[in-house]
């Protein structure tokens, strides 16, 4: 697993997992149903970046997001447009 604190270090990752699968930015970009503009910006570390997207930058790579050192949510918690910090 990597540690990710930064949106630049995010970039390095995906960018190293595109090159380890082999595919170019377009071709990732058509996978992923982003442009490539998005790729460029995503792997340069821009911080604006939609997070949507990046989700599916990630599922389109294989990848997962899994957070660590925040409490857990049952599982029965986690609706769409629940209560956020209520």
């Amino acid at each position: 697993m990597t540690a990710i604190r930064s949106p630049h270090q995010l970039g390095d990752a995906l960018r190293a997992a595109r090159k380890r699968l082999g595919l170019t930015q377009p071709q990732l970009a058509l996978a992923a149903g982003v442009g490539v503009r998005f790729i460029v910006d995503l792997e340069a570390g821009k911080p604006t970046v939609r997070l949507e997207n990046v989700l599916q930058v990630i599922d389109a790579l294989g990848g997962e997001i899994q957070l660590s050192g925040l409490p857990s949510v049952a599982a029965d918690d986690q609706r769409e447009g629940g209560d956020h910090g209520a």
